[in-house]
């Protein structure tokens, strides 16, 4: 199997500090060559292939499978069903914690949802195990679907995300609307979307006694460890899991899945090997997704365009047997000032698989409303759309009062502003068309994202060659954690990262904690930056303490390391190498750990959030009413930057999915039998090299010392949240009507009503 080597030498010569430096993908290398292993990649010896049934109703029971017929067909191992199922040590309808989710482990013959596992068809090949399948020719006791956001009575959830609120409130909402000189109410609906990462969810599972080795790609190894371990009864040390490369996640592998633990399962049963791979349609259902919303936003605006009131409610949906209820109105809580606000939400069950999380899960849902509504208020007050939202945005974050970490936003709306030329644009709609007579149209939309910080720990270690080891068990889906981490690692321990070996991706390492919230870089980063400083201290104290030591007495004024140096901070002229200092006190190496967690007393004081400005622009065939995102500009602040090409990566990847919000991508749910139409990424839409625009990132500097040591926050979901809103509104200065039901589509141009500027 392929190395990762982290020691290989930078593509570019590296001056100063490896943190800041744009170094490429540690493991690109390997990447476009073929050679990096993924999970379905692995064949252990004697490995069977196991193939999914899965339910084509969205609620009833199996009344029948033809279990004989599959099991007759040349090649097929064994049939898992209910009946013959492996007993588990702990009820896969359990939930003892918020993240902990139900999962359908052929516990019964019951189907709550479309694409739910029914049966697992194991045999010698691929071809086999899915003939089998095939012929187990379900039938079933059927009851009426229940879809929609219509679907039945609502309710108010105890919680909305994870343990957030379901309503927040500060000052009189209907007395600020009272007072406004313009309202705005509005209400704005986005579809069903799945996450459909490249790779789909896989796993190779082997068992030797009760100790279980799997390949599976995950975002947060120790937690899918700890949820194995109590599912089997087992202890979680007996239980290896590699994932050293993820073909995408955005959240979808941030938990184990059922389907993995099917494999498990099925490897149990049949005491050899197996690999269980998802085909794209199986996505659609048992591995999360992101809900439909309705919300309505009610605005309050004074004569002199300052806001009065802010009212968002937003209807979300879950599945009929667990809770996730996207905080979709959550969005409103930090961006614009106003003496009131409200946000709340309300809840229908319907015949679905569990939402879960999903890239900028509640910011982008609710961003695309709120930034939709922001600029029908500053329309409805004839203020420049970018004018209002700088008379508007918060210096304090409005429903907590608390001051924030740092304030940017204003430098991301300037430059931003001046790199898109937005001075030039009209306040009215449908005043600007290119050479070819489409009809061109400017938006603008604000992006934030909360800078969160979990819980990780690293390992660090100093050889008496002066070379480096880093240990934890982080994760990369392809964003470039690995050569981020690899870069604070090595400024860390201070050597050159030509001499840093780093290890990461197997759950047997120091825990990483979970790659998602847009905080994996500032959660390992800092444990590995602590460990190394651990590591560093150490050192210093062999040689702050050694008579022999040119830097013997220097503790007080403290050591620099660097290159593989210590070096006395007041006197650079006084130095040691690691290896004299080791060699001189017989050690081969030195070694300490470190952990990484948010500061309690910070986040008490202050507000954190990165944040961001993007500008689109758009043209639209006023014939045709196709619509194309031409350019695209976003300005974002959020914090240090590790490494400003992968940065600049994750940027155009957020406002590239908001392009595919705005415009492209929606699950279409046939009401009648609950089922996903479009299961697939032919029909599933989402951009292709034509429809992605030209995209300008600008990263504004900012000095945040509150969030954490190293100053980081989150880059991978910032994009979004301003993006798909900019697109919106580009698409209504265009052409003068407000769609507010996503994806626009073409239809909704063309057949909007006389009053809305209809395109005919």
């Amino acid at each position: 199997m392929p190395e990762i080597r982290l020691t290989q030498a930078a593509s570019h010569a590296r001056h100063g500090s490896n943190i800041g430096q744009p170094l490429t993908r540690r493991d690109g290398v390997l990447k476009v060559r073929g050679e990096a292993r993924y999970a379905a990649d692995n064949h252990p010896p004697d490995m069977l292939h196991a193939v999914l049934a899965v339910s084509h109703i969205a609620r009833g029971r199996v009344s029948f499978l033809d279990v004989e017929a599959a099991k007759s067909h040349p090649g097929v191992v064994d049939v898992m069903t209910p009946a013959n199922r492996p007993a588990l040590a702990e009820d896969p309808d359990a939930k003892t914690n918020p993240f902990m989710f139900r999962l359908d482990l052929l516990q019964n013959d019951q189907v709550r949802y479309p694409s739910q596992p029914i049966a697992v068809v194991i045999a010698e090949t691929l071809e086999a195990a899915t003939e089998g399948a095939a012929r187990l020719a379900p039938r079933y006791q059927m009851l009426p679907a229940r879809v929609g956001l219509d679907a039945g009575d609502s309710f108010v959830p105890a919680a909305v995300g994870v343990g957030n609120p379901t309503e927040m409130r500060r000052g009189d909402i209907e007395a600020g609307l009272a007072a406004a000189s313009k309202v705005i109410d509005a209400t704005y609906e986005t579809p069903t979307q799945y996450h459909n990462a490249m790779e789909p969810h896989a796993i190779v599972a082997a068992w030797d006694g009760d100790r279980l080795s799997i390949d599976t790609p995950s975002q947060a190894l120790v937690m899918a460890q700890a949820r194995i371990a109590g599912l089997f009864g087992i202890a979680p040390e007996k239980i290896h899991i590699r994932s050293p490369y993820l073909g995408g996640g955005f959240g979808s592998k941030g938990f184990i899945s059922g389907p993995q633990v099917l494999g498990i399962l099925a490897a149990q049963l049949v005491g050899r090997p197996v690999k269980l791979v998802l085909r794209r349609e199986q996505m659609f259902g048992p591995v999360g997704h992101r809900s439909p919303s309705r919300q309505r936003l009610r605005i309050g605006i004074d004569g002199e365009g300052r806001l009065t009131a802010i009212d968002h409610h937003a209807r979300i949906a879950s599945s009929t047997f667990d809770d996730f209820f996207e905080p979709a109105a959550d969005a409103s809580h930090t961006l614009y000032a106003s003496p009131a606000i409200s946000t709340s939400h309300e809840a229908v069950r319907i015949d679905t698989g569990t939402p879960l999380f999903m890239r900028a899960p509640g910011e982008a849902t609710g961003s695309i409303a709120l930034e939709s509504a922001i600029d029908e208020a500053a329309w409805a007050c004839g203020i420049d759309p970018l004018a209002f939202r700088i008379k508007n945005y918060a210096e304090v974050e409005p429903i907590s009062g608390k001051p924030f970490s740092s304030k940017a936003l204003r430098d991301c709306y300037a430059q931003g502003a001046e790199r898109f030329g937005w001075a030039t644009r009209p306040l009215e709609p449908r005043k600007m068309r290119d050479e070819a007579g489409m009809l061109v149209g400017w938006g603008i939309g604000t992006a934030t994202f909360p800078a969160l910080m979990f819980a990780a720990e690293a390992r660090a270690v100093v050889h008496r060659d002066g070379s480096g080891l880093m240990e934890t068990g982080a994760h990369d889906m392809g964003q470039g954690a690995w050569t981020a981490l690899a870069q604070i690692a090595a400024d860390g321990l201070g050597v050159d990262i030509d001499r840093l070996e780093f290890r990461s991706g197997t759950s047997d390492l120091p825990d990483a904690g979970i790659a998602g919230g847009s905080a994996h870089t500032a959660t390992a980063g800092m444990a590995i930056h602590n460990a190394g400083a651990a590591v560093i201290a150490k050192l210093a104290d062999l040689a702050t303490t050694d008579q022999r030591s040119p830097l013997f007495g220097a503790g007080n004024a403290g050591v620099v390391a660097r290159g593989g140096r210590l070096f006395a901070r007041d006197d650079e002229s006084r130095s040691e190498s690691y290896a004299d200092i080791l060699s001189r006190a017989g050690l081969t190496q030195i070694e300490a750990r470190g952990n990484g967690a948010a500061d309690p007393e910070a986040q008490s004081t202050y507000a954190m959030h990165a944040h961001g400005a993007v500008f689109a622009e758009v043209k639209v065939d006023p014939d045709l009413g196709q619509i194309r995102v031409t350019r695209m500009v976003g300005a974002f602040a959020a914090g240090r930057v590790i490494n400003p090409r992968l940065v600049q990566s994750q940027i155009f990847g957020g406002m590239i999915w908001g392009v595919s919000f705005a415009l492209h991508e929606h699950a279409v749910i046939d009401r009648r039998s609950g089922r996903t139409l479009n299961a697939n990424l032919a029909d599933y839409h989402i951009p292709v090299n034509a429809d992605v625009p030209s995209l300008q990132a600008l990263m504004i500097e900012e000095h945040d010392p509150h969030v954490n040591a190293l100053g980081i926050k989150g880059v991978g979901e910032i994009g979004i949240t301003g993006s798909a809103g900019a697109v919106a509104n580009a698409v209504w200065h265009a052409t003068g009507i407000r769609v507010r039901r996503f994806p626009i589509g073409i239809d909704d141009l063309m057949t909007a009503e006389p009053s809305s500027h209809s395109l005919g």
